[in-house]
């Protein structure tokens, strides 16, 4: 019989990282441990490509997940992940994620993950800091759906604090943070929160250029289904969206990306 009295054993945690360093002609150094794997595909067109992988299937409580890249003077790089990242429900300490991006002198980053699925009960905490040399820009994506919206889960219960911080030479010249609890997500349907929407994402190009494509970023908000807009502070130009889910949301995504940008979509990603 068993033994009820007898403690349970502690719960196996993913823990992992991967960091790759990046040269104007390619492949400088790759590391990588535990879950976290980074793949580097071969290109005939476009940048090259940075392809992250959790394989550990998603974050659970307490889990750790580290992704880095490092781009030396001129490199020009697209990092990706290779399908949605899952935050499942936690009954402890929240997950833990981290991306670290450095991007060197006349470098330049697009920074595409796909999407993060915050299932109910899901507890992640998330910061993605970015580097910049005083002439590096970068183009930075980060979307979020609320639930798996397919099978009609709508959480009720959730921990989300998600930051993103873009420092040039030091200086904080971009700081967008997202906070989600019970309390929020009670309080969705607001004006003020998402009107209801349960997919979100924000698109930001650092660049002193990026004002410039303001006009052109307005023109491509037309995917039926997705509430959009777009500004322009100086040296950037921020668009947010929402909609009722995520592929209209994705196929927004890829119509802006193709004016924002000259190059191929990444590979992995499902048009």
């Amino acid at each position: 019989m068993f033994d009820t009295d007898a403690p349970l054993a502690p719960m196996q945690r993913s823990q992992g990282a991967a960091h790759v360093v990046m040269g104007a002609r390619g492949l400088v150094d790759l590391a990588q441990r535990g879950s976290a794997k980074a793949m580097l595909p071969r290109m005939n067109a476009g940048l090259p490509e940075i392809v992250f992988l959790n394989t550990s299937g998603g974050l659970a409580s307490g889990d750790r997940l580290r992704f880095a890249v490092d781009l030396r003077a001129g490199a020009r790089v697209l990092a990706t992940t290779q399908t949605a990242e899952r935050a499942y429900r936690a009954t402890a300490a929240p997950a833990g994620a981290e991306v670290a991006l450095s991007v060197g002198p006349g470098a330049w980053l697009d920074w595409l993950p796909q999407e993060t699925i915050l299932y109910d009960g899901a507890r992640l905490e998330r910061d993605t800091i970015v580097d910049l040399a005083t002439d590096a820009g970068c183009l930075l994506l980060e979307m979020v759906v609320l639930g798996r919206l397919a099978m009609g889960e709508r959480p009720s219960r959730l921990h989300l604090r998600d930051r993103r911080i873009v420092r040039r030479a030091g200086r904080t010249v971009h700081h967008d943070a997202l906070a989600l609890d019970d309390d929020a997500l009670a309080r969705m349907t607001g004006a003020a929160m998402t009107g209801g929407a349960p997919a979100m994402a924000t698109l930001a190009m650092i660049a002193p250029h990026a004002p410039d494509l303001l006009a052109a970023a307005r023109d491509a908000l037309t995917e039926p289904g997705v509430s959009a807009a777009a500004s322009a502070p100086p040296g950037r130009l921020v668009i947010r969206m929402l909609a009722a889910d995520g592929w209209p949301l994705r196929r927004q995504i890829n119509r802006l990306l193709r004016v924002l940008r000259p190059d191929p979509l990444p590979r992995i990603w499902q048009v």
